[in-house]
């Protein structure tokens, strides 16, 4: 019948169109919704923004709350001693006599220590790069009767205290005879100088590489050695970063074996000096000078971490993700 033939009542009728969503079956029946009637779902997570908004407010007072002790350490250096018991954050008067007091008077010297400190980390630091990424690629990525076994007791080796090792440590380092002169500071290096942590961070990033990357050096000749040094180290730069800066600060924060075998004053480092300077160099009430010696203990792994901050995130993160 055509729209002629229609009676009145319907040839007047407009038939709207289809709404969205609507059924075939329901269009054909004619039941068709108006569009005001239409649920229409929200498109996204609507409260994803604020949600952000509040995570980004409580990691910013967060970040300001853990920043406040080190500007105030900072602060209290510029001070006089009296001035150091008031909460002000402008010394009234600002002074240079805690750091010049630093310099000039403490003995040892805060440069000997200062350059002890470096010396020891730095040696830390590297043998537990070159060790541990030697053992988290043989972990890794090695077949060897027991790799499982050995992976499990290197762990843990965590859950013993130093403590505990002091007494057979000490007598098997004095016999051969490194508790004097230069067998100080060798006998710290060897204490510290594999970590487990630095060794299960290598091994966790080396299992996040893929395997095809290792089968096309093979194929193209390269040997176990050449493979790990031109292949996978290079990919490997930030679990190094993150070995980096956790054992440079571990070291250079360490206190209970250096003061064990350090017993020369020359040869303490800036945690032990600092330490004796506070409890028996008449600093215990002096602030300023001991928040100088603070900051300058401080500066050395805060550079670090700002250099090494981008890739040091990446490789902690990449490290948690296999297993």
């Amino acid at each position: 019948m055509s729209a002629n033939q229609l009676p009145p009542e319907q040839s007047n009728m407009t038939v709207a169109p289809a709404a969205v969503g609507t059924s075939p079956a329901a269009t054909a029946a004619g039941v068709i919704r108006p569009e005001s009637d239409i649920e229409v779902a929200p498109i996204g997570d609507r409260g994803r923004g604020a949600r952000r908004k509040i995570a980004y407010a409580f990691l910013i007072a967060y970040a300001v709350l853990m920043f406040v002790p080190f500007a105030w350490t900072v602060i209290t250096s510029f001070k006089t001693l009296p001035d150091s018991t008031r909460l002000t954050l402008i010394p009234q008067p600002f002074t240079l006599e805690p750091w010049r007091f630093v310099f000039e008077n403490l003995e040892p010297s805060v440069v000997t220590m200062f350059i002890n400190s470096f010396a020891i980390s730095a040696a830390v630091t590297v043998t537990n790069l070159v060790l541990g990424s030697l053992a988290g690629y043989a972990f890794a990525r090695l077949n060897f009767p027991g790799r499982t076994f050995l992976f499990l007791l290197v762990l843990a080796t965590l859950m013993i205290p130093d403590q505990l090792r002091l007494v057979p440590v000490y007598i098997l380092f004095s016999d051969i005879g490194l508790t004097r002169g230069i067998g100080q500071y060798v006998s710290v290096v060897l204490l510290l100088a594999i970590s487990a942590t630095s060794v299960f961070l290598m091994r966790q990033y080396f299992l996040t590489i893929p395997k095809d990357l290792e089968e096309a050096a093979k194929i193209d000749g390269a040997g176990t050695f050449t493979t790990f040094l031109r292949v996978m180290l290079p990919l490997a730069t930030p679990a190094l970063a993150a070995v980096t800066i956790l054992q440079f600060q571990g070291s250079w924060n360490a206190f209970f074996w250096p003061s064990v075998f350090l017993r020369a004053e020359e040869a303490w480092t800036l945690p032990i000096g600092l330490t004796l300077f506070r409890l028996e160099g008449g600093m215990a009430n002096n602030w300023p000078p001991l928040m100088a010696v603070v900051v300058l203990a401080t500066l050395p792994i805060l550079a670090l971490y700002l250099f090494f901050q981008r890739y040091f995130v990446e490789g902690v993160a990449a490290s948690g993700v296999k297993g």
